[in-house]
C-alpha cells in the first residue's frame, strides 16, 4: 500500500471476528459434507494451519518486525496460511453458498486488516519496514530477496506460538470439523 492511502474504517478491524462467527454457523448450516470432501478439507486446512503455526512461531508482536522463516517469503503468512484454512473447510462443506458467504465477508473484511495492519508496522518500524516490504511480497509467497532468510523453523519458537496462542486456530478448526463430521454422520433434514 502506498502512504497516505485511504484505510478503511476501524470499525471493520473491530468488528471482523464478531461477524465471521455468524459467517461461520451460516457456513455449517448450508454445509453438505461427504467422507470425500472432510478428507480433502482436512489435508487443505492441515496445511494452513502449519502455515499459521510457522508464523506464529516467529512473530513477537511489538517486539521486533519479523523477517525470518515464512515471513522472509510473505509479509501476511498468518493470513495466507487462513486462506488455505478456510478454502479447507469450504471444501469440506461442500457448499457453493457456503462458498459464497464466505468470499463475500472475506472480501470485506480482510484487504482492509491487511493494509492497516501495513500501516501499524511502518509507524511502529519506518525505513526497516520500507525495507521489507520492497523485497518480501504483501500477499503471494515467493522465494526470499536479499538477505539471506532462516528457514521456516529456524528461529521458531514454541513459546511464540502459545504466547501468540496460535492453538486457538488448531483447536477451532478440529471443532468445525467435527461439528461437519457430526453433520454428515447426523444429517438434521
Amino acid at each position: 500500500m502506498t502512504p497516505g492511502a485511504s484505510l478503511p474504517p476501524p470499525w471493520r478491524t473491530r468488528w471482523r471476528v464478531r461477524i465471521g462467527y455468524p459467517v461461520g454457523i451460516a457456513c455449517i448450516v448450508l454445509a453438505h459434507p461427504s467422507v470425500v470432501t472432510l478428507a480433502c478439507g482436512g489435508v487443505m486446512a492441515g496445511i494452513g494451519l502449519l502455515i499459521r503455526a510457522a508464523a506464529a512461531g516467529h512473530l513477537r508482536k511489538h517486539e521486533a518486525l519479523a523477517t525470518t522463516g515464512p515471513y522472509g517469503w510473505t509479509r501476511s503468512p498468518l493470513y495466507f496460511g487462513s486462506l488455505f484454512l478456510a478454502a479447507g473447510f469450504l471444501l469440506a462443506a461442500a457448499s457453493w453458498i457456503a462458498a459464497l458467504v464466505a468470499v463475500v465477508y472475506l472480501a470485506v473484511f480482510y484487504p482492509g486488516v491487511m493494509r492497516r495492519e501495513e500501516e501499524e508496522l511502518r509507524a511502529e518500524y519506518g525505513l526497516a519496514f520500507d525495507d521489507y516490504a520492497r523485497r518480501v511480497p504483501h500477499f503471494w509467497p515467493r522465494p526470499p530477496r536479499g538477505p539471506a532468510v532462516a528457514a521456516p523453523l529456524d528461529g521458531f519458537s514454541w513459546m511464540q506460538y502459545r504466547r501468540n496462542r496460535e492453538y486457538q486456530a488448531l483447536i477451532g478448526a478440529l471443532v468445525a470439523f467435527a461439528i461437519l463430521t457430526a453433520g454428515m454422520v447426523w444429517p438434521v433434514r
